[in-house]
Formats: structure tokens, sequence, C-alpha cells
């Protein structure tokens, strides 16, 4: 998922999946693959998911970053405090925020919530927080709501996804580039993220919202104004 979390910036998953297919094909698809090949052939087999120049870029200096800091080791990596390893992810050039919340939730199992944009989608046509509301008002929002919460997983990580049918989108399962544990915080924050992308791009479509066979369909609120701060938007995911 690590390179997943830099192949998506701006191009639908879809075409990430046919360049994760190329890399797979040509057994790069790990650290040690992308660190030994040369950023030419790295182009030329992400090309499929867009802006292949500026990925393969990025690709390189993390893998450059890992090994510069923790010896190329996924895993004294995603050893590191959550805020710590946040704060050096955002220092590296092209990742932003829902970057590196990805990779320290998918890849490295830390207990953080991804905002993209079915997230902010339905959030402004739930009336809670408009589309252009800041990053960190978000993810702060969902954080606070989901650890207080007793909530429990149907997605165990230990079952197989064929063992069951379970709701499009709810569950990811761990990268094999990373042997980080899956704590219940980051499975709750993994599922949760899930079920927001299986209704953004099934029901809370940008061109057409499907509300009535939405399974969101019966907290959508009366048609009023957007609450006017955040705390009044944690009372509202509160109370529901």
């Amino acid at each position: 998922m690590i390179v997943g979390a830099f192949l998506t910036q701006n191009t639908a998953w879809t075409n990430v999946e046919k360049a994760m297919a190329q890399l797979r094909r040509a057994r790069v698809l790990s650290v040690a693959g992308i660190r030994n090949t040369p950023i030419a052939d790295l182009e030329w087999l992400i090309r499929s998911a867009g802006y292949f120049r500026q990925k393969a870029q990025r690709l390189k200096n993390f893998v450059a970053y890992l090994d510069q800091r923790y010896g190329g080791s996924l895993d004294r990596m995603f050893a590191r405090p959550t805020a710590e390893l946040r704060e050096q992810l955002l220092a590296l050039n092209g990742i932003g925020p829902e970057t590196a919340d990805s990779i320290l939730l998918y890849a490295g199992n830390h207990p953080v919530f991804v905002v993209d944009t079915y997230t902010r989608r339905i959030l402004d046509r739930h009336r809670i927080l408009p589309l252009d509301a800041p990053y960190e008002d978000i993810r702060k929002l969902f954080e606070e709501a989901l650890g207080e919460a007793n909530f429990v997983s149907e997605c165990e990580t230990q079952v197989p996804q064929s063992a069951g049918a379970k709701p499009e989108g709810s569950c990811h399962p761990p990268t094999r580039m990373s042997t980080a544990r899956r704590t219940a915080g980051a499975q709750v924050f993994n599922e949760m993220h899930g079920l927001m992308v299986g209704v953004g791009k099934n029901f809370c479509l940008k061109a057409l919202a499907r509300c009535e066979q939405c399974p969101l369909r019966e907290l959508l609120p009366a048609r009023g104004p957007r609450l006017k701060s955040t705390t009044e938007a944690r009372r509202r995911v509160r109370s529901r």
C-alpha cells in the first residue's frame, strides 16, 4: 500500500491497479525492487497511473529516506511513534496529509484516519462540514468520534477475504510490504474509511447522489445551514 499511496495521487484507483500489476509482473513491487530499478524503467512500469515521472521520483525519494534514516527497514520505521513518523513523512517532497496517513494506516497499521474526496463529499452533503474544510479538522473529528465509540469490527484481518461476504470497501488487508501488526484502533479507522469509500463510490456520486438507495439516507439532515464549527460537528457525530 506504500506504493499505492503514491500512485493514487490525482488518478483513479483502476489506473493504479494497472501500474501495480505491471510492477508485480516485473517482480519489483518491494522496497528492494523500487531501489534497484532504474528510474526510466520505473517510469515506464507506472505509466498508467499518470504523472509517472513525478511519482517515480517520489518513490525513489521515499526509499532513499527509508535507507538513510532506517537502514531500509520498514519495521524500524513503523516502530516510531505515530506523531513523529507522520511529521517525517510530511517533510518529504510529494507527500501530503492524505498520502502520509494512507502510508501510516494501510502500510504501518498506525491508528490515523485517512481523509479523501469521498469523505469530504459525504460530510458536505450531510451538512456537517463544507468541502473545503481543513484536512486536520476532518481527521481529528473522525479520530475523536471513533476513539470514543464502542465499535466492534466485523472485518478480522486473519480471516481470508473469500471466507465471507463483507460490505464493499469495508476492509483493506495489510500490505505485503509491511509486517506491522494491526491494532484494534487501526482496524476501526481502516474499516470506517473503507465504508466511506464504498458509500462514495456507489451512492454519494459526484454527479448524482443516490440518496434513496444509500445506507446513510436516514442520517441525512433536513435542509438548513451547515454547522458553524467543528465543535458542533463533533456533537452531531457523537449523537448518531
